[in-house]
């Protein structure tokens, strides 16, 4: 993996975009990651996310979530969202923190991770969680064994339960407003 150490590599991670509902599973176009965060950072989902952000309801937030926002698959591209339809793998891997109490503290610390060079990284849509995007090698190892080895490395380093769905690499990633995102600097100039 000497790629995680070079500093100015030209890399492009491309995932399919999808337009709500969830049950919506053929992407209506590529994107690349700076693409997604211009998305998340522009006001487009903003007062979609408020929207949820209200509802105190958990059954209710899930179903509105699940009809409302559009969502990406950032582990890669698509013909269909299905882990047998994958086209192209991204090297890219989301890990899911949910209900945190330190998410600020939390946001600082991945941030600052020595192992895992942050690709992106922004606020779940319910507002209490967080999404750590990661560059991965899967031309060794399996999304779902890279998962696991990176959910064992964060409860072991910060003594959190990562979210599992995130071994799945159609998984739906839904596209939330955070004008706080974070893009590292090497898919800002793409």
């Amino acid at each position: 993996m000497e790629w995680l150490n070079e500093p100015d590599d030209t890399w492009y991670a491309n995932c399919s975009f999808f337009k709500a509902p969830v049950r919506n599973v053929f992407p209506s176009e590529t994107l690349r990651l700076h693409q997604v965060f211009a998305l998340i950072t522009s006001d487009k989902y903003k007062s979609i996310t408020e929207e949820l952000r209200a509802i105190t309801n958990v059954k209710e937030a899930r179903k509105f979530k699940a009809n409302r926002f559009d969502y990406v698959t950032l582990s890669g591209t698509f013909e269909k969202r299905s882990d047998n339809n994958l086209l192209k793998h991204s090297n890219l891997l989301t890990i899911d923190f949910d209900h945190l109490e330190n998410l600020q503290e939390l946001r600082t610390q991945l941030l600052n991770d020595e192992y895992f060079e942050t690709e992106m990284l922004f606020i779940s849509p319910s507002g209490d969680g967080l999404k750590w995007i990661i560059r991965i090698d899967v031309s060794e190892v399996t999304h779902s064994e890279y998962f696991t080895a990176v959910a064992n490395y964060i409860k072991h380093n910060y003594n959190i339960e990562v979210d599992q769905s995130g071994k799945d690499v159609s998984r739906a990633c839904f596209l939330p407003y955070d004008p706080t995102a974070f893009l590292h600097k090497r898919h800002q100039a793409l």
